[in-house]
């Protein structure tokens, strides 16, 4: 095949492989962001409310909170108001025990467009599935969302696996870019959609309940078609790493996930600027989870005002990710994520004062939040990889992975227990500040150059007197 033929190819991919984003976004968006927390926070008190008429005095007072409507699993009481946090919680940590083994088997599969399809249509087919919860039965949907969970983790370790194989060094800033704005605007088209039943369903007897059920029929709908342009512009690639005779693909994946987080402890920049990354990403992800939550049950807001509010938050966040690559070509990348976590301490800080109903104040909290959503992430992303060695892209990602999910847990887990503890969400989501502030300090004292050096990697135009 000709070098046109091949970059041809390779285009093609590239073209395709976006489209994953686009398709697996409805689900961190319009399942986790938007009706999981709300319906099955919602599910769940009802579960407790039949509980309590059947064995005892009602624990939920006039006023409705959430947080004093107990329910219980294994034994354990808590707060249906605290469900959402504690099994987001938990979800992640699952992901931690399985993703990063199935990304280290990718790794060496000569068929990783296969477990692609086996984990995307597996997560949609479990959120279609959520759709089936209905009264009490809180439980189900939990289980589901935990499953869907899994699977959106898995596939996209393994879609991010495929960078290596369809882009040279110096294109892959530019295709992880592209895929986190593709994404933003899937997740909205999706969810504006959603919306329409949510506003009009009255119209057609569609009560939200039953539209907050379609809408995760419809998310693992979109999420298996779209998945069907990828499989199909995608190609199986040779493995990075041969598999030596005898030895398991499982077994494998082990050893190399931790030869490599042993190696990685010669490069302590790159581990530095990692570590501060995974501080911030969590508040990021956290308040990206729960702010429709905060939203109901301490703002008083409908549901159809909070999705849109989540709205404008994806289209923001697509032109906040292309506004985040112009200022860091003037700037550079550091201080441009600097700048990017100063304004998210405003922002918090603002969402924290937001009027229970004003509706203009927390539209515009979620137009400061779209500003810096995705931009944040996409230029830590891009920078990290000036950070790792040659040859070594997979499996220092799959280290990232390892990170983000072994970390992700601590900012679900803090505003539940402040909710919890305080009775406010108000100061569950001002908790929050401290993983943009302590990501700020510390991404001051991260020597970007050095860390890109270090590595032995020549550091780029864009970063040799603004990094």
């Amino acid at each position: 095949m000709s070098t046109m033929q091949d970059a041809q190819t390779r285009k093609r991919e590239q073209r395709g492989w976006v489209w994953y984003d686009w398709a697996n976004s409805v689900f961190p968006t319009s399942v986790t962001t938007v009706f999981g927390s709300l319906y099955l926070t919602a599910v769940a008190a009802t579960s407790a409310k039949a509980d309590t008429a059947l064995n005892g005095p009602n624990p939920c007072p006039a006023d409705d909170k959430l947080r004093d409507c107990d329910i219980s699993l294994l034994g354990l009481q808590f707060p249906a108001g605290s469900l959402w946090g504690y099994l987001l919680s938990f979800a992640t940590v699952i992901q931690v025990l399985i993703v990063p083994l199935m990304g280290a088997i990718a790794d060496r599969s000569h068929n990783k467009k296969r477990m692609l399809a086996i984990f995307a249509f597996a997560g949609s087919v479990a959120t279609a599935l959520i759709a089936l919860v209905a009264g009490g039965n809180w439980q189900l949907g939990a289980l589901l969302f935990i499953l869907g969970n899994i699977c959106y983790g898995t596939s996209v370790a393994i879609y991010y696996s495929f960078i290596p194989d369809i882009a040279a060094a110096d294109e892959r800033d530019d295709l992880s870019t592209k895929g986190w704005a593709f994404g933003y605007l899937g997740a909205g088209a999706a969810l504006a959609l959603q919306l329409v039943l949510v506003l009009f369903g009255d119209s057609f007897g569609v009560d939200a309940s039953t539209a907050a059920r379609i809408a995760f029929l419809t998310s693992g709908i979109w999420w298996a078609l779209f998945t069907l342009i990828p499989l199909r512009r995608l190609r199986n690639h040779e493995p990075t790493h041969s598999l030596p005779e005898g030895t398991s693909v499982v077994s494998a994946g082990f050893k190399e996930l931790f030869d490599t987080l042993r190696s990685a402890k010669a490069f302590p920049l790159t581990l530095a600027f990692l570590g501060t990354y995974l501080i911030f990403t969590d508040g990021i992800a956290t308040v990206a989870n729960v702010s429709a939550q905060y939203g109901s049950e301490e703002l008083k807001f409908e549901q159809d005002v909070l999705i849109t509010t989540i709205l404008i938050v994806q289209f923001v966040a697509y032109v906040g990710g292309v506004l985040h690559g112009m200022v860091a070509r003037r700037i550079g990348a550091k201080r441009t994520i600097l700048a990017s976590l100063a304004v998210w301490v405003v922002v918090i800080g603002g969402a924290y004062f937001v009027q229970a109903g004003q509706q203009l104040q927390f539209y515009a909290v979620a137009a400061g939040i779209g500003l810096v959503l995705g931009g944040t992430n996409a230029l830590a992303r891009a920078l990290f990889s000036h950070m790792i060695p040659p040859g070594k892209e997979a499996q220092y990602f799959s280290v990232y992975e390892v990170g983000e999910r072994a970390t992700s847990w601590l900012g679900p887990l803090l505003f539940a227990f402040m909710a919890q503890s305080t009775g406010s969400y108000r100061y569950a989501i001002i908790s929050l500040v401290i993983f943009f502030a302590v990501g700020f300090v510390l991404m001051i004292f991260v020597p970007v150059k050095r860390a890109i050096e270090a590595v032995g990697n020549t550091v780029p135009r864009t970063l040799e007197s603004k990094a």
